[in-house]
């Protein structure tokens, strides 16, 4: 059976329960040839980073016949619990997710320990599509007639739910590509911009957001057809009332923007008000249950993003805090009066007093004080278009109302329309207007010349780099970041176009092995910055931060240091430690062939020190 667990620490901790508990599920001899399989496998590794690669538990489990499955143990060990398990010489795998996607390892019974899994922000409930790929991993075509799928319950499972998932047999295909820059240059020098644009527009990603907006293209059509009879219904034999009531909607957007701008200032001077108040202001409440005059006795700043609430006692001696709610505008004290020290507002008597010697002080509740308005620049605006409707000839029309009831049905629709419009406009041809955008960026980084008809010689280096941050890696090359950094300090510093940091270590302050590594990550961020305005200006997708996380322990390894000693003092598994270092080789090798004959020498020694010990025996990919 395979057990998936929806957690690495899950599914190392399942299997260390069962060795603690004795447990064995294969024969002691069929144990024991597992135990050799695997013996076989790690000739490779050096003695002294088994320990640290978890190795004596990972033997201990499969010679009982049960192991983990999941991304941070090293491939070859992944790699020995597929093959154990397909030829079915372990019986329980407790495995992550990852097991169920592109790896042919079938059971006669898979069982899900929940149905939520955390995708990097939230708990979330899984869906149809990961539920199916998941219990599909049950039955073996050819062998199993039947098969199970287990769901563990849990306070709050819903069977129906279950059902639900299991009954679901349909999914969406949804493509995921998108432009890149290097993929830009090589299509450039290969088809040139033109026809690279035709051939991005038959590609998948474009006929799905093509398809996307066949709703709104219906939508828009039926809609210009109602707004040909709206317009006739309008029309009027005195002149032309669609200029007519353009004027009335121009006047009536300007008179509501200007009340929502004249609401918001009103507010902003209330919220200012409450601050300024002090121990002892009397104030007028100008409406509600509590309404009439209050003397403060607790002022509010507020902070962190509230708005300021002092607390204040009434006529009627009660305690309130006095909110924007209770005041529309700006509140101005009416005078003061003072306050005990010792006051305690907890106190009736003493409420009731201090309402007593506000009623003293304050015997008539004074008129509120009018404020002369201020000028609003609308208004000159608003007089105009006044002038100009009473002057067209449709103002006259004794059907004027009618049409104009025709004419605010035709103006909502119009602005429906056109918003549906903007959306059509933003999706169709979306993943060529993409490349168009990338185009002109590369034009002006200098990548591309001839208006984008052509690859310059810097262009032929981003040619050759395959990385999500290809142009940042371009850009790197061109001003010369790592010409000073020795083959060690230049694995670091690539390690940080590489790594992406699990959650759990994001935040962190990278540790850094010497000077060079650090200030050329410090002049790295600097060209990311730039690019990224320059992304931003152009709305591209950004390229990702380069993350300093692993520099320090790609550095040590890099130097020839052990496992053990590259990975005490951090989070890294050894899986993932091993699938960065492959990662950090390919790049190196894509430098190797693309910087200039220093830099090349150097990523090549570079490359050597990284591909070593565990790295190099690792056969999975």
């Amino acid at each position: 059976a395979i057990t998936f667990i929806f957690s690495r620490a899950g599914c190392d901790a399942a299997v260390g329960q069962l060795l603690s508990s004795g447990m064995r599920l294969v024969p002691e001899a069929e144990g024991e040839a597992n135990r050799r399989v695997v013996e076989e496998r790690i000739q490779g590794l050096a003695e002294e980073d088994l320990s640290v690669l978890g190795y004596w538990d990972f033997v201990d489990g499969i010679s009982r016949g049960f192991a983990a499955h999941h991304a941070g143990m090293l491939p070859t060990f992944r790699e020995i619990v597929e093959e154990l398990f397909t030829a079915g010489r372990i019986r329980a795998v407790f495995a992550t997710e990852t097991l169920a996607l592109g790896i042919n390892m079938p059971a006669r019974t898979v069982v899900l320990e929940k149905l939520v899994k955390f995708n990097g922000e939230n708990h979330v409930d899984i869906s149809p599509a990961e539920y199916t790929q998941l219990t599909g991993r049950a039955g073996r075509r050819g062998i199993d007639i039947e098969c199970h799928a287990v769901v563990i319950w849990n306070r709050g499972l819903d069977p129906a739910g279950v059902a639900g998932l299991a009954s679901t047999r349909t999914y969406p295909l949804r493509s995921s590509f998108r432009p890149t820059y290097n993929m830009a240059v090589n299509l450039v020098r290969q088809f040139g911009r033109e026809s690279a644009r035709e051939i991005l527009e038959t590609s998948f990603a474009q006929f799905q957001a093509d398809r996307a907006v066949v709703g709104f293209v219906r939508t828009v059509r039926r809609n210009e057809e109602a707004l040909a009879g709206y317009a006739e219904q309008m029309s009027c034999h005195l002149g032309d009332f669609a200029e007519y009531a353009a004027i009335r909607d121009e006047i009536r957007r300007i008179e509501k923007e200007g009340a929502k701008a004249r609401s918001a200032s009103a507010r902003a001077a209330a919220a200012i008000s409450l601050e300024s108040l002090r121990i002892g202001d009397i104030v007028r409440i100008p409406a509600g249950r509590h309404s009439g005059l209050a003397v403060v006795v607790m002022p509010n700043r507020g902070g962190k993003g509230e708005a300021a609430s002092p607390a204040v006692v009434t006529e009627d001696h009660q305690l309130r805090r006095l909110t924007l709610h209770d005041v529309p505008s700006a509140i101005e004290p009416l005078g003061s009066m003072r306050v005990p020290k010792q006051f305690n507002a907890r106190n009736p008597k003493a409420r009731r007093d201090l309402a007593a010697t506000l009623r003293a002080t304050m015997p008539h509740d004074p008129p509120p004080r009018r404020r002369a308005a201020e000028p609003d620049p609308s208004d000159d605006r608003v007089d105009e278009l006044r002038r100009r409707l009473k002057a067209h000839p449709c103002h006259r029309c004794p059907d004027r109302e009618n049409h104009a009831r025709w004419a605010e049905r035709w103006w909502r629709l119009r602005r429906e329309t056109d918003g549906l419009q903007r959306k059509i406009d933003g999706r169709t041809n979306s993943v060529a207007k993409t490349f168009d955008r990338i185009c002109d960026l590369l034009v002006e980084m200098g990548y591309l010349g001839d208006g984008g008809e052509s690859v310059t010689a810097d262009g032929d280096r981003l040619r050759q780099l395959y990385t999500e941050k290809d142009l940042l890696a371009a850009e790197c090359l061109r001003e010369g970041t790592w010409r000073r950094l020795d083959a060690p300090s230049l694995a670091a510093v690539v390690s940080t176009l590489v790594h992406e940091p699990r959650r759990e270590e994001g935040g962190l302050t990278p540790r850094w092995p010497n000077d060079d590594v650090r200030e050329a990550y410090d002049r790295m961020i600097t060209i990311w910055s730039d690019l990224e305005d320059a992304e931003g200006a152009l709305t591209l997708p950004r390229t990702g931060m380069p993350d300093g996380g692993i520099a320090w322990a790609m550095h040590r390894w890099a130097s020839g240091q052990r496992l053990e000693d590259v990975l005490r003092g951090t989070d890294l598994a050894a899986g993932d430690f091993v699938r960065r270092c492959k990662q950090v080789i390919d790049l190196l090798g894509q430098l190797t062939d693309a910087a200039d004959p220093e830099l090349s020498t150097t990523a090549r020694r570079a490359s050597d020190g990284v591909l070593r010990g565990v790295v190099a025996a690792d056969r999975l990919d």
